[in-house]
This record gives structure tokens, C-alpha cells and sequence, in this order.
């Protein structure tokens, strides 16, 4: 699967139960399961090549995993090493969080990844752990992966972030568990907090205040964890901007995560103008839902505030801004250069192609609403990215290459695309 054909789509309108699980609290439920003291009994865990990655990792790492399909469970005796390389595939979630679970574990351990994955930055991780007394080391003066590690005993640390990053908190929060005294990471500003959420649940002796997060080490192993996996957001977001952008069209997307640091990207649109409404059916680990977006004009507005609650999901909204009267900014983004891809450059060349007047800048890039025209996008092995320009395809028809990548983090997106329009896959 290497290249797709996305026709224009006529209006629609459709109920999807079937978005994919979140890919960050899959990666997690698995990876704190090592951490509890009996079974822990997963529902709805995502089966994209990440995550089963991150469960793959859990199985070398000795723990019991029993899989039907439907149910994931999982016992542990405590990390065991491993004689496997570890590797995390495309995941720097998985990647980053496995670095500080392993920090402090008894053992040698070496993680890897795919070509993309080791050209991604890990010094934003083991440069913090290193400072508290973590064994670490990789290409690159320890920033790119391979990844050695031999658990140590860890300091207790104050660490304040410069960067906002859930990825780096977690990683922060997973080494403190088991540090020799408490701990506290303050960040910019607050990012996702699905790490916080799930620990606490479990029992973690974690406190948030503000941007301040205080961790108590574990002096017994935790409760397990009971979790149906909820709808990922940014995976749901890539529909949600399908209905803003076509006339008459309206979807409801169910089961989704209404986390506040993670439905930011629909709280920019409803900005733009789309007519978005959220109903809450459970709140247990978090808060969920169902979200409905219809169409609507939209225009032009300013991104700058929260981005690390958006970063995943500028790509797709940058096509609701192509489409939007006026013009658009996102500031204060230069994390979008370090993802799978730099997607700054990929959407600003994209958008290009496609007839779109777009301005870069070190950290985002202006767009300047307009006709979206048929064109030919490589993805640059970047998911999000070549999910963002099918979507665009919605509204002018597109070919988009390099497709892989898209089973990473949303297996069914082209079942659920059909429902919209025709595509051709070759």
C-alpha cells in the first residue's frame, strides 16, 4: 500500500463508533500494568503497529499477557531483562516512557526503532535522567537511538521543563516512582496529563498544582489497572475537520476522549467557526464522550496558546484553514519539527502544491485560506501527514504516497474514509 486516490466527496452524514483506541493511553495501560500488583484487564486496546509494539516490549520485559482479541491482561513479577533488542518501531511515546519505566529496573536494556525514529531527538529525556543518576547512553552523545540503559539508582530531582512536553513528564514521572526521595516536575505550561490521570488511579502518590507535579516514590507496587481504552481524539479530529470542510455534512463521533488537554484541536475549529457540541457518558480514568461537528463557514484565526494539547493535530487542522475566508496562524510550534517528520516543512509544501499561499516561519507557518486543488503529496513516512492531505483530498480530489506509516497510530482510517467518498489504494 503505497499510494491512494481520494475522490471529492458529496455530503454526508454519519454516527462512527469505530475510531481508533487512543494510541497515548494504549501505550501507557500497557506499560503501567508492569507496575501494579495483579492483573491488570485492558478493553479496547489499540492493534496499530506502535502499540503492539509497546505490548511486545511489556512480553519481553517477563511480563504474563493473555490476549483474546478483544481483552488484553496483564500480571507482572517485576521487569525482567530482556535478551531481545527492544523495539519501539515509529512510537517516540513509546520510545521516551519505556526510557524512565527502565531508568531505574534491575538489568541491561537497549531500545531502538525504525529509520524515523532514530533521527528523533532523546535528549530532551536522557539528559534529565542522566542528571539524577540514570546509566544512558546512544548515537550522538546519547540523543539518538539505539538506546543502552542499565538500571540505577535514581536521585530524587526538581526538575523544571523547557519545553512542554507530556512525553518528558511521563518519562519524569515513571523514574521519580522510584527514586530515593520525592520529587517534583514543573512545565511551562500544562501538557497532556493522561499519566498523572492513569497512576493516580492506580493508587501513585501523585499531586498536581498548576504546572507543578509532585511524586511520591511507591513503597508498594500499585493497584491494577481495570480500563476500556477510550476513542483517540486526534485520530477523531481527522473526521471531524472532513465534516467542517464539506457543505451540508455533519458527524458524531462516539466513545472519544473529552480529556481538556487532548480536544483542543476541536475547541480551535469551533474558533474557526464549525458547530461542534460534547455530550459526557463516563468519567472514571477520564472523561468521555461523544462530539458532534457539522459544517459551517469558517475563517481565519490565530493558534498559540496550549499547543502542546494540539501539536499532534495541526497538520489536519491546517487543511480546515485552506479551506477557511482569511487567514490563519500558528505560532509558537517549532515541536512540529521534530515529529515523525518536520511537518512544519511537510504541510508548508504540501499546502503549496496543492494551490495553497502558505508563509514559514522557524516556528509555524501562516495560511492564507483559499481553493484547494488536486495535487500529488509524499506523507515523508509521517502518518499524520498523509492522513491530513487525504482529508484534504475531500474537497478536490488528491494523491497522496508513502501510506505505511498510517497503520502506526489508525488501521482502519481508509474502512471509515470510504464511508465518505471513493478512494483508490494500489
Amino acid at each position: 500500500m503505497s499510494r491512494v486516490v481520494v475522490s471529492p466527496a458529496s455530503s454526508f452524514s454519519l454516527n462512527i463508533s469505530e475510531i481508533a483506541p487512543d494510541k497515548s493511553i494504549s501505550h501507557r495501560s500497557v506499560m503501567f500494568a508492569m507496575l501494579a500488583n495483579g492483573e491488570s484487564v485492558i478493553e479496547n486496546f489499540l492493534r496499530a503497529e506502535d502499540t503492539m509494539n509497546s505490548l511486545k516490549i511489556v512480553k519481553n520485559l517477563g511480563a504474563k499477557v493473555e490476549d483474546d482479541g478483544k481483552t488484553i491482561k496483564i500480571s507482572s513479577d517485576g521487569i525482567q531483562e530482556s535478551f531481545e533488542v527492544l523495539d519501539c518501531g515509529n512510537s517516540g511515546t513509546g520510545m521516551r516512557l519505556f526510557c524512565g519505566l527502565l531508568s531505574s529496573a534491575n538489568g541491561h536494556f537497549v531500545l531502538t526503532g525504525d529509520k524515523y525514529l532514530r533521527s528523533r531527538p532523546m535528549k530532551r529525556v536522557t539528559t534529565p535522567l542522566l542528571s539524577i543518576g540514570a546509566k544512558l547512553d546512544g548515537r550522538d552523545e546519547g540523543d539518538l537511538a539505539p538506546l543502552s540503559i542499565r538500571g540505577a539508582s535514581l536521585n530524587s530531582f526538581n526538575y523544571e521543563s523547557k519545553i512542554a512536553s507530556a512525553q518528558v513528564k511521563s518519562c519524569m514521572i515513571l523514574a521519580a516512582l522510584r527514586a530515593n526521595g520525592i520529587c517534583t516536575y514543573t512545565e511551562p505550561e500544562l501538557s497532556r496529563d493522561h499519566t498523572e490521570r492513569m497512576l493516580k488511579g492506580m493508587g501513585a502518590g501523585i499531586e498536581v498544582d498548576g504546572l507543578k507535579t509532585t511524586i511520591t516514590p511507591m513503597t508498594e507496587l500499585l493497584n491494577p489497572l481495570t480500563i476500556r481504552v477510550p476513542a483517540d481524539p486526534s485520530s477523531a479530529f481527522f473526521f471531524a475537520v472532513a465534516a467542517a470542510i464539506t457543505p451540508n455534512s455533519n458527524i458524531i463521533l462516539e466513545g472519544v476522549t473529552l480529556n481538556p488537554t487532548r480536544i483542543e484541536a476541536f475547541k480551535a475549529l469551533e474558533r474557526m467557526g464549525a458547530d461542534i457540541s460534547y455530550e459526557i457518558t463516563d468519567n472514571k480514568y477520564e472523561p468521555i464522550g461523544n462530539i458532534t461537528v457539522k459544517h459551517s463557514k469558517l475563517h481565519g484565526i490565530v493558534v498559540e496558546d496550549n499547543i502542546s494539547w494540539l501539536i499532534d493535530e495541526l497538520p489536519v487542522l491546517s487543511i480546515a484553514m485552506a479551506c477557511a475566508e482569511g487567514e490563519s496562524l500558528i505560532k509558537n510550534a517549532e515541536e512540529l519539527r521534530v515529529k515523525e517528520s518536520d511537518r512544519i516543512s511537510t504541510v508548508v509544501e504540501g499546502l503549496r502544491a496543492a494551490n495553497i499561499e502558505v508563509h514559514e516561519y522557524k516556528d509555524g507557518y501562516k495560511v492564507v485560506g483559499g481553493v484547494l486543488k488536486s495535487a500529488k503529496v509524499d506523507s515523508d513516512g509521517d502518518h499524520r501527514i498523509a492522513m491530513s492531505f487525504i482529508i484534504a483530498g475531500l474537497k478536490c480530489g488528491m494523491e497522496v504516497t508513502d501510506l505505511e506509516c498510517i497503520n502506526t497510530s489508525f488501521p482502519n482510517f481508509f474502512e471509515l474514509l470510504q464511508k465518505i467518498t471513493k478512494i483508490e489504494i494500489s
